[in-house]
């Protein structure tokens, strides 16, 4: 069990690796199902588990990651936890805008468990983007999975004259001045 490598493997040509990290086995499943429902030119591996550091490769057959995802269930603060937890076994290079956070269960703020004001700080300490979202709504489940699509082809390089650090750069600034709009 060791720290994910952001730049250990060559990538792959016309494909391109998802891990998603969360406790919610139902809701990741789901917005898996739903990323490969998307037309796409890609092949799109995706990779689900719910903490991290991975089992130790054997013979070398982990693919690339070219994006994690670690989807945060604010309605539990043990979903909470294991992210913070997990974050420590990603090498401090996928943070060059290749993680973002997913933010679930926005739509009920009245049974929220975590802070928002956490997650902020916690994508802000590592320099990622955070995606707010209602997994049980199918259609927002559709953008979503279509917004980290996009996200996944610039992580994998297969979108010229866009990098993952500059996008990620361009998803924190609008955040960040989308907040004194308010």
């Amino acid at each position: 069990m060791s720290t994910l490598a952001a730049f250990g493997k060559l990538p792959t040509l016309n494909s391109a690796t998802i891990l998603m990290v969360g406790t919610n086995d139902a809701l990741l499943q789901q917005l898996a199902e739903t990323l490969l429902k998307e037309k796409q030119d890609l092949k799109i591996n995706i990779h689900l588990t719910d903490s991290l550091p991975l089992p130790a490769e054997r013979d070398h057959i982990r693919p690339r990651i070219d994006l994690i995802v670690f989807m945060i269930n604010i309605q539990s603060k043990y979903s909470f936890k294991e992210i913070e937890a997990s974050l420590v076994h990603v090498d401090a290079n996928f943070f060059l805008g290749k993680v973002c956070f997913l933010a679930m269960g926005v739509g009920r703020m009245n049974r929220i468990s975590v802070d928002v004001n956490a997650i902020l700080k916690l994508a802000d300490r590592y320099c990622s983007p955070v995606l707010f979202c209602e997994l049980e709504c199918e259609n927002i489940r559709i953008a979503t999975a279509q917004r980290l699509l996009r996200m996944l082809q610039i992580c994998a390089g297969h979108m010229s004259g866009i990098t993952a650090l500059s996008f990620s750069s361009l998803m924190k600034s609008s955040i960040d001045d989308s907040s004194f709009m308010a």
